[in-house]
């Protein structure tokens, strides 16, 4: 038989060669501390960190992508949504799908089906729309359209505002979609001008309450200014100023007061004017012309933000008037006393009055009732 082979000294300290049993100490060199000796020590518990809040889109620095597409005059705010949807929108390589994703044009890189976004010249237009004429993109009944009195060759352009079909006058066209945002948003008050032919003579009354505002139903409107600008045999023309534009607010606001509008045009947006333009006619808006439409869409957003409070609408009582008007209080006080007082407590005893045909009357002396049987 072959020898038996030794068995290898064991590398575990405390344990015999020969196998098996402890030799009574270890030689590890950590001691238990605590409550915890002889025992495992528990786990402690990991502390983890909550993921930071998503910061609101609205915080973030850049503009929305779809609206970068519309102002590059790519296609329309709905359409720039839909290409980023079906993932045909790139942004410095990576593909975007999320709408409201804020990118810098200026430093990043923007793709769309492959091509670069192009840069194209900011442009501006004055265009006086007649009657008859829609102010949208995309017309599917096939009317004339106000992007179709400017020539094709200047590229896309949208119009800043709308008139309705039946108005006329002055609207602006360019590819600026920050300016536009300006100009059309409540928040920086920029005034329109419109002069409104109606039915009738509106009065006093109907001109104080188109002042003072009235709640329709997206909310209360009121017109910055009305007067009377001019006065026919059945109609009037007035003259009203607006900051903000609602949906045929002119129209709405004058049929509350029962005065049909019979013809409406706008005749100035800011500090552009209409001017002698003919209808259907358009020109480009100068250097100088453009730098006032910024002006006063800055200004108009800062004079929003250090005075936030409305104006009040009733005009302050003077001293004078509250001085009458305690007055009148203690005047009405006295004769309300003096009525609630008995007819004969005035009287003297025994005295007598004559009546109106001249007769003598005595007054009795009015006393406790007697008591007795009922």
């Amino acid at each position: 038989m072959p020898p038996r082979k030794a068995k290898k000294p064991s590398s575990r300290p405390g344990r015999s060669i020969a196998g098996g049993k402890s030799t009574g100490k270890k030689t590890s060199s950590k001691k238990p501390s605590g409550n915890h000796s002889g025992q495992a020590r528990p786990n402690k518990p990991v502390k983890r960190r909550r993921p930071a809040a998503p910061q609101p889109a609205s915080q973030l620095p850049g503009e929305r992508l779809q609206k970068v597409l519309a102002a590059a005059g790519i296609a329309s705010r709905r359409e720039a949504e839909a290409l980023i949807l079906e993932g045909r929108v790139e942004v410095d390589g990576q593909m975007v799908t999320e709408l409201g994703t804020r990118v810098d044009r200026r430093q990043q890189e923007i793709f769309v089906d492959g091509e670069p976004l192009p840069r194209p010249k900011l442009v501006y237009f004055a265009v006086n729309k007649p009657e008859g004429v829609v102010c949208t993109a995309r017309d599917p009944s096939g009317r004339p359209r106000i992007a179709d009195l400017l020539p094709p060759d200047i590229g896309r352009v949208f119009n800043v505002g709308r008139l309705d079909m039946s108005s006329e006058g002055l609207i602006l066209m360019t590819n600026d979609g920050e300016l536009a945002n300006q100009l059309t948003h409540p928040r920086h008050g920029v005034h329109k001008i419109y002069d409104v032919q109606v039915a009738g003579e509106p009065g006093p009354e109907a001109l104080a309450t188109l002042r003072k505002g009235m709640h329709l139903a997206e909310g209360f409107a009121r017109p910055v200014d009305v007067r009377v600008k001019n006065r026919k045999k059945k109609s009037t023309i007035l003259e009203m100023v607006l900051d903000e534009g609602r949906n045929r607010e002119v129209r709405r606001l004058l049929a509350r007061v029962g005065h049909k509008v019979q013809r409406l045009t706008r005749i100035a947006v800011g500090p552009v004017r209409l001017g002698e333009m003919p209808r259907g006619a358009y020109r480009q808006l100068t250097h100088e012309e453009v730098r006032k439409l910024k002006t006063a869409a800055n200004e108009g957003s800062s004079e929003k933000k250090t005075d936030p409070t409305p104006e009040p609408t009733e005009k302050p009582v003077t001293a004078q008037q509250v001085a009458q008007q305690r007055k009148r209080k203690a005047a009405m006080s006295k004769s309300a006393a003096s009525k609630s007082k008995p007819a004969g407590q005035s009287a003297r005893k025994g005295s007598s009055s004559r009546s109106p045909a001249g007769k003598k009357t005595s007054i009795k002396k009015l006393g406790p009732p007697k008591r007795g049987r009922r």
